[in-house]
């Protein structure tokens, strides 16, 4: 990976965001200097409403008010959320510490 690239990106691992358009949190975990998955993936989204490709994309642990997950968002579909709300989902606390001031401080690095 290249650091930087990684500098770039607008939020950083371990805060909390949101989505822009859907109602589910997350915490970041890693992140994409630009987009990373499939193609099907990126044809599965609406084609008005697909993000361009040339940004940061967050792999988050996200969760919603049914169920917890695995999200990948581009940049511009996230705000920083100040909720001051922790996020619930189990996988966290291995990867990351005690949530404070509004984000969870790494365990370790992931590579």
């Amino acid at each position: 990976r290249n650091v930087m690239l990684r500098t770039r990106a607008k939020y950083h691992l371990g805060q909390v965001v949101r989505h822009k358009k859907h109602p589910f949190r997350g915490v970041v975990f890693d992140v994409d200097p630009e987009f990373s998955n499939t193609d099907e993936w990126y044809e599965a989204i609406p084609e008005d409403s697909r993000p361009k490709k040339a940004q940061p994309y967050y792999h988050l642990l996200a969760e919603n008010d049914q169920s917890y997950y695995v999200a990948y968002v581009s940049e511009q579909n996230l705000v920083a959320d100040y909720s001051g709300e922790p996020v619930d989902h189990p996988d966290i606390p291995d990867l990351f510490g005690p949530f404070e001031d509004g984000s969870y401080p790494l365990h370790f690095q992931l590579n």
